[in-house]
């Protein structure tokens, strides 16, 4: 038996919204970690910082070292790169500086420099974008991230806003 034009129709139509929901999840799929024009923002020079200003960063409570982000350094780009100083405190009184880079998009990381407890910067050649989660030796961009500086998979809408976040905790 023939199927009817009308059953034909309905089920070209089902076709089509499958076709375009595919589409349209797809698209959706490809957000800003995706964009192949996407392209970061000069990065400027280390800024001073000051160990004594630091915003605490919550670290687990196996991790002796204390971290936090000096504010006067804190920025979100236009490009959405959160960028920060984060000031690291031994046990003993040992500072170390660094300044990076959260891109909350990808989430990935970049560090651009090292200071030392002479608050001496040092560039790291050839700086490159790592996983947030990656097993790195300190994870402490991944608790900014999660702490503030990203709201999901966009960058915090401000270093005011990040820093409200981070001081709430």
């Amino acid at each position: 038996m023939p199927e009817s034009p009308s059953v034909k129709t309905f089920a070209r139509q089902k076709w089509l919204l499958l076709a375009v929901t595919c589409c349209a999840l797809a698209a959706q799929a490809q957000g800003p970690a995706d964009d192949p024009d996407w392209k970061e923002t000069e990065v400027p020079a280390p800024p001073k910082f000051d160990p004594r200003q630091r915003v605490s960063i919550e670290m687990p409570p196996y991790v002796s070292t204390k971290f936090g982000i000096d504010p006067a350094t804190l920025v979100v780009t236009p490009d959405g790169i959160v960028r920060y100083v984060m000031v690291a405190v031994s046990p003993s009184g040992t500072v170390n500086a660094f300044y990076e880079g959260i891109r909350c998009a990808t989430g990935e990381v970049k560090s651009y420099a090292r200071a030392n407890d002479s608050g001496v910067w040092t560039a790291i050649k050839a700086p490159e974008w790592r996983r947030l989660n990656d097993n790195q030796p300190s994870r402490h961009a991944l608790a900014l991230a999660q702490q503030g500086a990203c709201e999901g998979n966009t960058s915090s809408s401000s270093a005011a806003d990040i820093l409200r976040k981070l001081k709430s905790k």
